[in-house]
């Protein structure tokens, strides 16, 4: 079974996308972050159940999918380290800070 951690860029990536949906629908914008933590969970069991994420094209730097988000992660020796939540639209580059 992996770890999961969750960095504080992560985080303030899903306080960041809660208060947008939020202008519009608190109760969206609590759905949306409720179901990257469900989602999230799956790693638990399964740690490489994402794809590798083709901008950085590492083993160990994948993502899922939910919704219009990636949930971007490393996995480093069954330690979870969930880096970012982009939304789908946007561009990632080699730039982007991942911790």
């Amino acid at each position: 079974m992996a770890e999961i951690i969750w960095t504080k860029l992560a985080l303030r990536d899903a306080e960041d996308i809660h208060d947008y949906i939020a202008k519009d629908s608190e109760l969206y914008g609590k759905k949306t972050v409720e179901k990257f933590f469900q989602r999230v969970k799956l790693l638990i069991e399964i740690p490489n159940a994402g794809r590798i994420v083709p901008e950085f094209n590492k083993v160990h730097i994948r993502e899922l999918i939910e919704g219009n988000y990636r949930i971007i992660y490393i996995n480093q020796k069954n330690v979870i380290s969930i880096v970012r939540i982009h939304h789908a639209a946007r561009r990632i580059t080699k730039a982007t800070k991942l911790k």
